[in-house]
This record gives C-alpha cells, sequence and structure tokens, in this order.
C-alpha cells in the first residue's frame, strides 16, 4: 500500500484576535518546517512582545505530523497550548505553527475561559491563511557514469522528481528530490538503466 505523501499547510503568516475581561490574545500562524524554524520565530515574538504576560505555542510538523510540541508558557496546564494544537488539527494541517501572545486584562479567566481564548483566537488566525498543498519528499544521491547521463535524465524528469544539485567529475552525481509516493518507481527505473550499476543512496528521510 502507497503511502499519502500529501497533506495541508499554510502558504504564508496569518493573524487573530480574541478580547475577554480586559485581556488580550493575539494569535500568529506561520508555515515551517523546521524545529529550527519554529525556535527562531518563538524566540523573536517574545522579544517583540516582551511586555505581555505569556506567549504559548502549538506546531506541528510533517507529511504524517509526527513532530508536535504543545507549550502552554506559564499558564494552567492544558490551557493554552493543547488547546492551540487542536485547532490545527482540527483545520487537518501541519508545518504549521501557531504563537499566541496574552496581555493580562486582569480578571482571571478561569481554565475554561483560557481554553475558550486560544483556541477562539487560533482559530480566526488559521482561518485568515490560506492553504497550499504540499507533498513530502526524499532526497536522494544518485552516483552513475558519463554515458549513462542522458538517460538518467530521462527518468528524473519521467518521475516527476527535482534535481537539487549536479556533479560531473570521474562519476557524475545528481542530488534529487522525489515525492514520497514516487520513490519506488524511481528506484526501479534507475535499478533497469543499462550499463554500471547505478547507485542510489537515501540521504534526507522523509517527514
Amino acid at each position: 500500500m502507497t503511502r499519502s505523501d500529501k497533506y495541508q499547510s499554510i502558504a504564508g503568516e496569518a493573524s487573530g484576535l480574541y478580547k475577554d475581561s480586559g485581556s488580550r490574545f493575539i494569535a500568529f500562524a506561520y508555515p515551517v518546517d523546521s524545529t529550527e524554524k519554529v525556535k527562531a520565530i518563538v524566540d523573536s515574538l517574545r522579544r517583540e512582545y516582551h511586555d505581555a504576560r505569556h506567549c504559548c505555542y502549538a506546531y506541528r510538523i510533517g507529511c504524517s505530523g509526527g513532530i508536535w510540541r504543545a507549550n502552554d508558557d506559564g499558564e494552567p496546564s492544558g490551557s493554552a497550548g493543547r488547546p492551540i494544537l487542536g485547532q490545527i488539527d482540527s483545520a487537518g494541517l501541519s508545518d504549521v505553527l501557531v504563537v499566541v501572545v496574552r496581555y493580562f486584562g486582569g480578571v482571571l479567566l478561569g481554565i475554561p475561559g483560557l481554553i475558550k481564548a486560544y483556541r477562539t483566537s487560533t482559530a480566526d488566525a488559521l482561518s485568515k491563511a490560506k492553504r497550499v498543498t504540499k507533498y513530502a519528499s526524499s532526497t536522494f544521491r544518485v552516483t552513475f557514469s558519463w554515458e549513462q547521463t542522458d538517460t538518467v535524465l530521462k527518468t528524473v524528469r519521467d518521475s516527476g522528481a527535482e534535481i537539487i544539485s549536479k556533479s560531473f567529475d570521474n562519476q557524475c552525481v545528481f542530488t534529487v528530490s522525489v515525492r514520497l509516493s514516487e520513490t519506488d518507481i524511481f528506484i526501479g527505473r534507475l535499478s533497469s538503466v543499462e550499463g554500471n550499476p547505478i547507485q542510489v543512496e537515501n540521504i534526507i528521510q522523509s517527514k
């Protein structure tokens, strides 16, 4: 059974807002594809909104959504990060980070009130974000001889793959990004190319 490599994300940044009893919950949604990008964005927002009471966030990354985190940043456990993540999941999205900056209004909202605030502000931001379809891929290093170049190029094109880099020396080396659903076909086609055996090494695993 072929694993699906298709999933939904957002094309760019979007923001949302929710107010309750003087507190403001400002939600920021971002497309992300690594935890390094998450950290950079969260750190930047914490510096920009240094006077805010809380900077809570959640993210989900990858085609399978297996990389995730929900952070309450000092709010009662489960009252902020999980509601944010829940809205990302309800929207069927991945490769998405949502950060909600809270300015305290002087009135305690209680856990139900906080859950509603973080959930509603997140939903507002995500509803304004343009959706985009993404495809999970794997990156391969393909090593072959000069006389096989034309055939390898045709195989790459026919597989809908993308050549990231090329190197021509004693041997030719292509770095190629291939959609997850096409990897078996891609490798099979290369193995049938006449001449010296082509070396195919998976150097970056799909998410």
